[in-house]
């Protein structure tokens, strides 16, 4: 278990004069202000491992990329085995670690109850909770699990610490002898009612958007550094490290999942993509073929065709550079040039209404296939801060929202 990583940032110095939010008065309409795109624990290839929790309460940081007058939480049991049994669930601002700030926390409801089972496969939401909240402000959501939960349905590496205490704590103000572990469960989402014009775009793809490589706790992930620069509207991250386009290994494929993690999504008004890398090299680590540049292209139009019925607008990220991976091998050096092959494709398209061309901007000059060194997590694959800010600054605003 991992302790002493990230810290939640104090509410009172974390929002820029863009994330202020005045509390509208009308319309309003409740829209996505934070997702949280998950996978089952028994994925073939693990990247984190999921948890299994009796008497236990987790509390966990959600860092909202929308804000409104009023909130409410959707809890998933997607893939769990049980029903889930909700103890208790409260919510309030994040102080700093495990600690709340008092005066804001309060208990949430389920159809008027303190208390709720999730049914195996299915989602619950909460009654709305009179907390007004910014874009950028940091939600401590507190489960009691009176358990046993079996292995919970999860995001496995949010770039955040989910706080773990024994017993029912939930209304306490600051946790103690807590375990802290880098993932998210239970968790799908929070609406905030908002003013009914307010854009929302989805990034929907792979870790260059969940955030793997960046620091834990420190909301420095791609789509944090691109909504520092929205002017209105915001961007909710469902990335999945490891996910892949056409074919399943870590979490449904984007294929399957884009109508549920993109479409219904409250608000939704277009959506970014950034797949590639993992259909390329992630199925030689359980011994399946690369992905052709003919089943991408075919799998990226798919995503447009779909997203411009749906009267979205969608943009797509031209595949990063990964020579230097620590899985480096006959996979890796086989594919490059498949890359290369989809990203003069990605360049060229209009099938798509803007591309966002990160490959150049995080790739090293004298060797394109490789990143950066200054923006290099360390494993040759992975952005870290400075590699998530340049990925965020690739991006054209003016057309994220026409």
């Amino acid at each position: 278990m991992t302790r002493g990583i990230g810290r939640c940032r104090n509410m009172h110095t974390q929002y820029s004069s863009r994330q202020l939010v005045e509390v509208p008065m009308s319309p309003t309409a409740w829209i996505a202000g934070f997702r949280s795109a998950v996978i089952r624990p028994d994925e073939q290839i693990k990247l984190a491992e999921s948890r299994a929790f009796t008497d236990q309460t987790v509390r966990q940081v959600l860092h909202l990329a929308g804000g409104g007058a009023r909130v409410r939480v959707g809890l998933t049991n997607r893939y769990g085995k049980t029903p889930l049994a909700i103890g208790a669930a409260r919510v309030a601002l994040c102080k700093t670690g495990s600690e709340i700030v008092a005066e804001t926390d309060a208990a949430l409801r389920f159809d008027g109850a303190e208390q709720v089972v999730v049914p195996v496969g299915g989602e619950v939401l909460s009654d709305p909770v009179d907390l007004a909240v910014s874009a950028g402000a940091d939600l401590a959501l507190s489960l009691y699990l009176p358990g046993p939960t079996g292995l919970a349905t999860f995001s496995h590496l949010p770039g955040e610490i989910a706080y773990i205490a024994d017993g029912n704590v939930a209304d306490e103000a600051a946790l103690t002898t807590v375990d802290e572990v880098p993932a998210r469960f239970f968790v799908a989402g929070v609406d905030v009612l908002a003013p009914v014009a307010t854009p929302v775009a989805v990034a929907f793809g792979d870790s260059w958007f969940e955030g793997f490589g960046t620091t834990i706790g420190a909301n420095r992930r791609s789509v944090d550094f691109l909504n520092a620069r929205l002017e209105r509207g915001w961007v909710v991250n469902q990335g999945i490290s490891g996910n892949r386009l056409l074919t399943d290994e870590i979490g449904e494929p984007g294929l399957a999942r884009f109508d549920r993690d993109v479409l219904a999504v409250p608000g939704v008004t277009s959506v970014l993509i950034n797949f590639g890398i993992n259909d390329l090299i992630l199925g030689g680590m359980a011994g399946q073929p690369p992905a052709t540049a003919e089943e991408l292209i075919t799998g990226f139009t798919t995503l447009a065709r779909r997203a411009h019925a749906a009267g979205l607008t969608i943009h797509a990220a031209t595949i990063g550079p990964y020579g230097g991976c620590v899985y480096e091998g006959p996979t890796v050096v086989e594919t490059l040039p498949i890359r290369r092959r989809m990203n003069e494709w990605l360049r060229g398209t209009d099938v798509f209404d803007s591309v966002f061309d990160v490959a150049r901007a995080v790739e090293d000059p004298e060797r394109p296939d490789f990143i950066r060194p200054e923006f290099d997590s360390g494993d040759g694959m992975h952005l870290n801060d400075a590699g998530a800010r340049a990925m965020a600054e690739s991006v054209d605003v003016t057309v994220l929202f026409g």
